[in-house]
C-alpha cells in the first residue's frame, strides 16, 4: 500500500497529502468509490452538503472498514446555511447523514460576500470544534481578503483553504499568503477539470521521462508546491494512479514547464459567485 506523506495544520491536527473528492458522484457511485478509495490507500475524503453524496459517502466510509479513526472526512456548510445558527443546525443535517459522531474538516464552501454572513458562520464553526464535534475547521473559495477579516472579527485562521488550484491557474500569490499564515492550501479541479491540459506535449513529455501518466505529473506538482489536490475518480484504476505520486520527483525545470502555459479560472470568481 501507498505510504502517504501528511501535512500538519495550524490547530495541531494532521491530514494526508492527497484526498478523493466526490463531486459530482451520486450517493451510490459515492459509496463505491469512497469504499474501493479506503481499501486502496486514501485516508482523505472530500464531499459538501451541495454534493447531495453525504449518505454514500458515510456508507462508504462504513463498508470499507477501514477504522473511523484513520479517516479524514470533510464537508462544507453551502450558502444557504450562512449564518450562526443556520450553520450548527446544517452541521448536525451533514453529520446524521454522514452517519459520524465527529466531522474532521468543515468547511464554509463559499464566502458570499454580498449576502455578508461569513463571519457567523465562522462563529459558529469555532463553537462546533470548541464542542469536539469538528476537528478543524477552515475556508473554501476564500481571498486573502475574507480570510484577514475573520482573523480581525474572531481571532481564529482558517486551517486550510480549499481553492480552485491547477497550472492553468497556480494561484501564487493566494499561496504565498496562505504559507505565511500556516493556511493549507487544497487544490479543488486539480487536474484541470473539462481543459485539454492533460494532452499537452510538454506534460506528455514529462510523464513519459518519469514512465508515468499526465495526471500523475499534474498532481505531483501539486505536492511539491506545497498544495493538497483531491482529484476525482470512481475509477479503481484511476484511483490507484492518482495516490501513486510520491516514487518520483520533478526538477525545478519540469515544474516551472508544468505551469508555463496561459493561465485562466475553469470556476467562479470568489468575489461575486454565489452559490446556494
Amino acid at each position: 500500500m501507498v505510504s502517504i506523506p501528511t501535512y500538519t495544520l495550524n490547530d495541531g491536527t494532521t491530514i494526508p497529502a492527497i484526498g478523493l473528492g466526490t463531486w459530482p458522484m451520486s450517493d451510490a457511485e459515492a459509496e463505491r468509490a469512497v469504499a474501493g478509495a479506503l481499501e486502496t490507500g486514501y485516508r482523505l475524503v472530500d464531499t459538501a452538503t451541495n454534493y447531495r453524496n453525504e449518505s454514500g459517502v458515510g456508507r462508504g466510509i462504513a463498508r470499507s472498514g477501514i477504522p473511523r479513526e484513520e479517516v479524514v472526512v470533510t464537508t462544507k456548510v453551502p450558502g444557504r446555511h450562512h449564518g450562526l445558527a443556520e450553520t450548527l443546525a446544517s452541521f448536525e443535517e451533514s453529520r446524521s447523514r454522514l452517519g459520524l459522531e465527529y466531522v474532521d474538516l468543515y468547511l464554509i464552501h463559499w464566502p458570499l460576500p454580498r449576502v455578508d454572513k461569513y463571519v457567523d458562520s465562522w462563529r459558529a464553526m469555532i463553537k462546533l470544534r470548541e464542542d469536539g464535534l469538528v476537528r478543524s475547521i477552515g475556508v473554501s473559495n476564500f481571498t486573502a481578503e475574507h480570510i484577514e477579516r475573520l482573523e480581525k472579527e474572531t481571532g481564529v485562521l482558517p486551517s486550510v483553504n480549499q481553492i480552485e488550484l491547477h497550472p492553468l491557474f497556480p494561484q501564487e500569490q493566494l499561496r504565498a499568503f496562505h504559507s505565511a499564515r500556516g493556511i493549507v492550501t487544497e487544490s479543488w479541479s486539480p487536474l484541470g477539470r473539462g481543459s485539454s491540459l492533460l494532452e499537452d506535449p510538454a506534460l506528455v513529455a514529462i510523464a513519459e521521462a518519469h514512465g508515468v501518466t499526465p495526471g500523475q505529473v499534474v498532481l505531483r506538482w501539486h505536492t511539491q508546491l506545497g498544495a493538497l489536490p483531491i482529484p476525482k475518480s470512481s475509477d479503481p484504476e484511476r484511483q490507484r494512479q492518482n495516490l501513486d505520486i510520491f516514487g518520483f520527483e520533478l526538477d525545478a525545470t519540469q515544474l516551472a514547464a508544468v505551469s508555463d502555459r496561459a493561465h485562466r479560472r475553469l470556476g467562479g470568481d470568489p468575489t461575486v459567485h454565489e452559490e446556494f
